[in-house]
């Protein structure tokens, strides 16, 4: 729950630049969060050197993957009906291998491969290297599953092949799995223990994205504020380290610093950021590089401190409001969006109204806002009863998406007469003769193109705004193009 889902990139299957001594066919589709689009792009890049190119005609595939997500019923759900699709094709093209990668197929390998039998290979996060001789074992005839769950790997020494890209703005995978055990979230026991990837091999992805044009990235983790590296090994074990590993940990901060003097012309993003975690050198470091965007996305799932405990957060309320003064004291302009849980079990009208009460406190640019669905595996699901009834989940969480939406027009209206930096990055949806970009604060600005082209740097005057959206007029050039 605490990653953002981008809905319009649901089930989008990726299409790469061929290559000519490639004979095989890789249709890849994928859904969920973005460490899932970011863990295709290294599943494509392994099988790229196995012979595949990829297509987007699912007739034409040698092998069909879906990577998953078991984080919403929803997205499990429409995995299942493409599942049900792909076995469809696969009457008609007997040749075509079926496999599950990710989130889902570590929980329901049995179910898949056993039960079912809908796919002949299932492959967990941390098994992506595995996949040449998982194929080896397919085409023998044979189911082949691998879904054990790593302490080490974390792909560091895979350059990510990047699929369906603008050529402006990327993802870099900076840690794998997570030691937070939210009640309410399967990643821990789907994606394992929490570890870091060694930073050299991060400064070397951003350097080779910036040589190949790319103007943004984002750092992404499940819990980026608690990345630290000493030399290997999971998280949890640092207390183990010799004194000299210690002495040269590499934590968030040190490595968003590290980051923004490798390329001071690249943007730089990161998500997601747990409020337990997220220390105040992080925001110094921010407010120190002008490259490093003013915008953090901060989810806090409930303004309750008796839920918060329910959940097994390890803040409350009141160190939560702390935190957001101590950030915006240090970074005036910060903008910060949430994710928030309604209908949590035993949450009464008192808890939500706390959850009103917090959002009026902070008052959020955006949000990432979700009515409680049970997910299998979790310990809510095993500890608790789902005990609010669907229309009282219903009822609140339009409430907390109506007070967001007022919150978000009170926050876009601040914008209004000021000149922004906007990096543009692709057509406007709505008209082919605006550009589309976000500023700093991580808000979707439109303005007329004029000369400019995708990937430039422009200063905008925002001139009018709606809930979610700057409208504007660019003035020149920003000093970053």
């Amino acid at each position: 729950m605490e990653k953002i889902i981008d809905e319009n990139r649901q089930g989008e299957s990726l299409n790469l630049e061929a290559k000519k001594d490639n004979s095989r066919k890789l249709f890849i589709e994928s859904y969920g969060c973005q460490m899932n689009f970011s863990d295709s792009e290294i599943v494509a890049s392994i099988l790229s050197n196995e012979g595949f190119n990829t297509t987007q005609n699912l007739e034409d595939a040698d092998l069909v993957l879906v990577n998953t997500c078991s984080i919403r019923d929803k997205a499990e759900q429409t995995v299942r009906k493409r599942l049900e699709k792909y076995n469809a094709v696969k009457k008609i093209n007997p040749k075509m291998k079926v496999g599950v990668l990710g989130c889902m197929a570590e929980r329901l390998k049995s179910k898949f491969l056993e039960e079912e039998k809908i796919v002949d290979l299932v492959v967990g996060p941390d098994a992506y290297k595995d996949l040449p001789n998982l194929l080896s074992e397919v085409e023998d005839g044979r189911d082949a599953i691998n879904v054990i769950l790593s302490k080490e790997e974390t792909y560091g020494d895979i350059s990510p092949v990047r699929l369906n890209s603008n050529g402006v703005t990327a993802f870099v995978s900076i840690t794998r799995g997570c030691d937070n055990m939210c009640t309410f979230c399967v990643v821990p026991f789907t994606r394992g223990r929490e570890r870091s990837r060694d930073p050299q091999s991060i400064i070397e992805e951003v350097n080779d994205l910036w040589n190949k044009g790319f103007k943004e990235i984002t750092l992404l983790g499940q819990n980026v504020d608690s990345y630290l590296w000493y030399g290997g090994g999971l998280k949890k074990d640092f207390d183990k380290a010799s004194d000299l590993q210690k002495a040269t940990a590499v934590n968030f901060a040190k490595l968003l610093d590290m980051c923004a003097q490798a390329q001071p012309k690249m943007r730089i993003r990161f998500s997601t950021s747990n409020p337990q975690d997220m220390t105040l050198d992080v925001i110094e470091t921010m407010a120190k590089h002008r490259n490093i965007c003013n915008y953090i996305h901060l989810p806090v799932q409930s303004g309750s401190n008796r839920i918060l405990k329910e959940m097994n957060r390890q803040h409350t309320r009141e160190e939560y409001f702390k935190l957001i003064d101590d950030i915006r004291n240090i970074i005036p302009d910060i903008a910060l969006s949430q994710d928030m849980i309604a209908g949590f079990p035993t949450e009464t009208e008192a808890d939500h109204q706390d959850t009103l009460s917090l959002m009026e406190y902070v008052k959020y640019d955006f949000g990432f806002m979700f009515a409680y669905s049970e997910r299998p595996g979790t310990l809510a699901e095993r500890k608790m009863d789902d005990d609010v009834p669907e229309a009282v989940k219903k009822r609140r969480l339009q409430e907390i998406i109506d007070l967001q939406r007022a919150h978000g027009h009170y926050r876009t209206q601040q914008h209004l007469g000021k000149v922004e930096e906007v990096l543009i990055e692709k057509e406007s949806k709505k008209s082919d003769l605006h550009w589309s970009g976000r500023n700093t604060q991580n808000t979707v600005v439109v303005f007329p193109k004029e000369n400019y082209k995708v990937g430039d740097f422009v200063n905008v005057k925002i001139i009018d705004c709606t809930t979610a959206t700057l409208i504007g007029e660019a003035i020149g050039y920003s000093e970053n193009n």
